[in-house]
């Protein structure tokens, strides 16, 4: 009896336990073990172990290195733009702001709608002729129309401003959060200082926010980097001539256009590799000054 009391909660877990095994675990080890082989079109069935020849091949073209210099704009921007309209925006709103429930609905609004629709819709809006964007810099503002989707530039700032629209609410709730949490004793004695309010929110409102932010942001960067879909469907693909691709792009159109699948598999663990470098960085860093403290 003692028995079955004790193994009851391991029963509990036993069916999360599958789908993490079914759907976490097992395509991870499967692109591992696809990384060391020559699986494509070509060697569908009869692909074999070619040891590290896909890495090789990876680290030797240049198209790497660009796909992971773009990867790093790409991801450096969104993130420096989310954090700071998010943390503006709830400074904001955590103030003495009439209508607060309103615009808090209102600003959250763009996490909540599906990415799909957001980027499609955006993508409209970005056309050079009909889209709001041309039409609000030509009727509004009087200025030129910008070629977004035929000019490689400007084809790949097009995504970033989709995806920091996309972004920012995210921030913004997390900031909102730990504002919340700050105690108005602080300002009140930086009041009788006659402390600014930029001395304020730098001397206050950032240093306590810091433990809300850092594991946003360490998220934030993760998902930004690995986002495939609103680089895609904005840019239609990595057009024009595949010049808006980051990596996580380049490899879907590596495995599912060219039919390459090991070469994407092996693409896909250096990103993980990469990524796990940068979280074991970021998490040591608080140890580091822990210890030095």
């Amino acid at each position: 009896m003692l028995r079955a009391h004790r193994s009851f909660p391991y029963m509990l877990l036993l069916p999360a336990i599958v789908v993490m095994l079914a759907v976490v675990l097992f395509p991870l080890s499967y692109n591992f073990w696809l990384a060391f082989r020559n699986m494509s079109l070509y060697h569908f069935r009869n692909h074999e172990f070619v040891g590290l020849e896909n890495f090789r091949l990876i680290l030797a073209e240049p198209v790497f290195y660009q796909m992971l210099g773009k990867s790093l704009i790409w991801t450096s921007v969104n993130i420096v733009g989310h954090v700071g309209i998010g943390v503006l925006l709830a400074v904001l709103l955590n103030g003495p702001v009439k209508g607060k429930t309103f615009f808090r609905t209102l600003l959250i609004l763009p996490w909540a709608m599906p990415q799909y629709i957001s980027a499609l819709t955006w993508r409209g809006m970005f056309n050079y002729e009909y889209g709001a964007v041309n039409l609000i810099l030509k009727q509004w503002l009087h200025l030129p129309a910008i070629p977004w989707l035929s000019d490689p530039f400007w084809a790949f700032v097009a995504p970033i401003i989709t995806n920091l629209w996309l972004g920012f609410p995210f921030m913004m709730v997390v900031a909102l959060g730990g504002l919340t949490s700050i105690p108005n004793e602080l300002y009140e004695s930086a009041d009788l200082d006659g402390a600014s309010n930029w001395q304020k929110f730098r001397d206050i409102t950032v240093p306590s926010l810091m433990p809300v932010l850092i594991p946003a942001i360490l998220l934030g960067t993760i998902w930004t980097f690995n986002n495939t879909l609103v680089v895609w469907l904005v840019s239609n693909g990595g057009q024009p001539a595949d010049s808006t691709h980051i990596l996580v792009t380049y490899i879907y159109k590596v495995a599912f256009t060219y039919s390459r699948y090991s070469y994407a598999a092996a693409f896909s663990v250096v990103v993980f590799v990469l990524l796990l470098g940068f979280v074991v960085h970021v998490m040591r860093q608080p140890a580091a000054q822990e210890k030095s403290a």
